[in-house]
């Protein structure tokens, strides 16, 4: 039931959004050159996907958790990016490809061996990783590794249709800061 409202939400974002998007592009073009980024980030049973997003730091940053860039990264464009939350629409792509959900886990990078960890031990990856979620509106992020995991298992373990809806209304009504920056 939730992959059809994942998939059926996907097409509908990017059929609905897609001037947006395109406005992004074209802006993001003139601002870095290249306005679309994608990492390599850590999926159910931990395989591997590439992560789609807007571009919201210069091309050169290192790829590093977000909590470890040096605010100074972000561009003037990137920073209305993460406000707004726009930088994430890429990724319903993802969602539409199967690599995540709407609603699930963060996915982390490979190189945040404490995270992994600590979610190997609470079996996050057992799911999909998503775009918003218990962590994400609480405003939880990677730096916290071992509270990151516990939120991440309560919101598996509580997964509902009403649970599924509220974080992604909690998400569109501004709730959590997104990534969170030196």
């Amino acid at each position: 039931m939730i992959r059809t409202i994942d998939l059926l939400s996907a097409f509908l974002g990017l059929l609905l959004l897609w001037p947006i998007m395109i406005i992004v592009v074209f802006i993001g073009f003139i601002d870095s050159g290249s306005p679309i980024f994608v990492q390599t980030r850590v999926g159910r049973n931990k395989v591997p996907f590439k992560l789609i997003k807007f571009r919201t730091m210069p091309l050169d940053t290192e790829s590093v958790a977000s909590h470890l860039v040096n605010g100074k990264s972000i561009n003037k464009f990137g920073s209305l990016l993460r406000k707004t939350k726009i930088d994430e629409l890429p990724q319903l792509i993802n969602v539409i490809k199967g690599d995540m959900s709407l609603v699930g886990p963060r996915p982390n990078l490979f190189n945040q061996s404490d995270v992994i960890k600590e979610r190997s031990v609470h079996g996050v990856y057992a799911v999909l990783p998503g775009i918003t979620g218990l962590s994400q509106i609480q405003n939880i992020d990677m730096s916290s590794p071992v509270i990151l995991a516990k939120t991440d298992k309560e919101m598996i373990d509580s997964m509902s249709l009403k649970n599924y809806f509220k974080y992604i209304f909690k998400t569109l009504k501004g709730s959590g800061l997104g990534d969170t920056i030196n």
